[in-house]
């Protein structure tokens, strides 16, 4: 039986679908805000790319490690980046949050505590998942301060982790929440919205 099925998340703001072929030129479009791609040590598609990253998405869920998401801001109806449960282990009920971008104009905003706040409570409270993982590279220091603000601890470096497509190393950086810490983190993480949200209101 399949542990990673397809499945709608959302709140008020924002819904994360199932990521489908169709939401190619979408995906590409939101990553020009920005020209994300352009961040060496990140993993987000091109128009060059793009192709070549949703066929392995699908394949991961396909094969029951991954599930991908497209983020759809509700008020505009329009695909702002994407996410996805990866590298997962039903047998051990272990799953990473990771392949996790927005357009530009999105950083720094409610959406990717939101879209944090939908996963990992899927996670832990439909898919029983007793970890989750996440991951960045060691120079994403953006990336390690967003991770530790959703209450995750650093497990480790996994050095020499990776071959990029330069030929250079990377360090891999991993951090997890585990199942009895997500009480607390559920509760941080929905006050955290809450005050940005208060913010942006005032």
């Amino acid at each position: 039986m399949k542990w990673l099925n397809e499945e709608v998340l959302e709140t008020d703001n924002i819904k994360l679908i199932p990521l489908q072929w169709e939401h190619r030129d979408a995906l590409v479009a939101a990553a020009s805000d920005g020209n994300l791609w352009e961040l060496w040590f990140t993993s987000v598609p091109s128009e060059a790319t793009i192709d070549a990253y949703l066929n392995k998405a699908l394949a991961d869920f396909k094969n029951d490690t991954a599930l991908p998401f497209a983020v759809i801001d509700k008020r505009i109806n329009k695909i702002i980046g994407t996410t996805r449960f990866a590298n997962g282990v039903g047998e051990h009920r272990r799953v990473e949050i990771g392949y996790t971008w927005y357009a530009k104009s999105y950083q720094k905003t409610y959406v990717n505590s939101e879209c944090k706040l939908l996963l990992l409570q899927y996670a832990f409270e439909a898919l029983k998942a007793i970890a989750v993982e996440f991951r960045t590279n060691w120079y994403n220091f953006a990336s390690r301060n967003a991770i530790a603000r959703l209450g995750a601890k650093q497990d480790g470096v996994l050095r020499n982790h990776q071959l990029m497509p330069d030929g250079s190393y990377r360090d891999t950086v991993v951090f997890s929440i585990i199942e009895s810490e997500w009480k607390a983190c559920k509760t941080a993480l929905l006050y955290k919205i809450a005050q940005i949200h208060k913010r942006d209101d005032s």
